[in-house]
């Protein structure tokens, strides 16, 4: 799944409005272009290549990143991205509780709600909630998503 959700991540940054010969997009800048990733079985634009810069994260960089909260204590783990229509990225969707994979449940979290930070190459996410109310949030179930 991590291949697959690294994948989407990257048509989010790559899909653009622009032609082929227009300069490349680079990095952040690429997701504030064109209308996002069609859904379909052919595209409607013609390809255009994104330059990533240093300071870009991926996808699969994001996945496995511990959750802190203020104190500084571990209250869970990104699992996922969701890339709302195509165009953005709309939610951060997390494993709280469990023990070593059992007991576990996924929230999706509001990515304007954590702030990201690498801590000696070490990237890790922050919010501001305890362990105990993001385990009460809103769960998610990955068997009721639609198939398409």
């Amino acid at each position: 799944m991590n291949y697959v959700t690294a994948a989407a991540l990257s048509l989010a940054l790559v899909s653009s409005a622009a032609f082929a010969q227009e300069p490349a997009a680079n990095g952040a800048d690429a997701m504030l272009v064109g209308p996002g990733i069609t859904m379909g079985t052919t595209a409607t634009m013609p390809l255009k290549y994104v330059e990533i810069k240093d300071t870009d994260i991926v996808n699969s960089q994001l996945i496995g990143v511990e959750i802190y909260n203020k104190q500084n204590e571990t209250i869970g783990e990104i699992s996922d991205v969701v890339i709302g229509d195509g165009k953005s990225v709309i939610g951060i969707v997390a494993s709280v509780g469990g023990f070593l994979g059992l007991g576990e449940s996924y929230v999706v979290i509001d990515p304007a709600s954590i702030a990201l930070a690498n801590d000696n190459g070490t990237w890790k996410a922050y919010v501001d909630t305890s362990k105990d109310d993001l385990s009460k949030a809103p769960k998610f179930d990955y068997g009721k998503l639609k198939k398409q």
